[in-house]
């Protein structure tokens, strides 16, 4: 696994186009978000479905597969933000292919997100970091294909977003040896939530060792699924 501290290599970055104003994945022919809602989505699927921001406290854990926009991070923010805690959330996410910070500036300049904090978050981008804070979160992006990063890391999580692309297109980020690793690295009545409701990620979240609900998707899809560690 990299360090931390190293600068992203720049042929990392994905590769996407626009669709009206939002980006689509060229590696996966799939958009980043909701042509709908993307923000709405996110808080719908990963805020609601992991029963935040409820749950919240300082020190409280939220780790993704698929960092994309940081989309979800901001929202996270917001969520946080809006209950007046004091302290701080870690927030890790887990990224084979991050966006650049131009594509993530024009992706996030067409969402309802904290201007300020979408600017701290593409600036930490454009300088390749990868452990930076924005707000009250301290964000670590770990680079790589998760069936690696993900068994080398020590971290133990709260609320897991799910949100790769559609298992169809990205299968390798829906395996189920990856959702044991994300059971393996969940705490105590941890819990997560995903988009998807394909069959075969609730059977592999299932044999992971969560108890996995199948709830009504947001906007035109019929499921989702969350769920909590047994």
């Amino acid at each position: 696994m990299p360090r931390l501290d190293d600068p992203l290599p720049h042929d990392q970055h994905a590769t996407v186009s626009f669709r009206d104003g939002v980006p689509v994945s060229a590696r996966f022919d799939d958009p980043y978000y909701s042509l709908q809602d993307g923000a709405a989505e996110c808080a719908y699927v990963f805020l609601a479905g992991n029963d935040l921001p409820a749950r919240f406290r300082d020190g409280f854990h939220i780790a993704e597969l698929g960092f994309g926009t940081g989309l979800n991070l901001l929202v996270a923010l917001a969520a946080w933000e809006g209950t007046g805690l004091t302290g701080s959330f870690h927030f890790t996410s887990f990224e084979a292919f991050p966006l650049s910070a131009a594509h993530t500036a024009t992706a996030l300049a067409q969402l309802p997100v904290n201007r300020a904090h979408a600017a701290k978050l593409t600036d930490a981008i454009a300088t390749g970091r990868t452990r930076f804070p924005v707000g009250p979160a301290e964000v670590t992006l770990i680079v790589g294909d998760a069936r690696t990063t993900l068994p080398e890391w020590d971290g133990r999580v709260d609320a897991w977003f799910l949100d790769g692309f559609a298992p169809a297109r990205n299968p390798e980020l829906w395996e189920p040896t990856l959702m044991m690793q994300v059971a393996r690295h969940t705490a105590s009545n941890g819990s997560f939530a995903t988009y998807t409701a394909a069959g075969s990620v609730r059977r592999a979240l299932d044999a992971a060792g969560f108890k996995v609900s199948r709830r009504t998707g947001f906007g035109r899809k019929r499921h989702m699924t969350t769920g909590r560690l047994r």
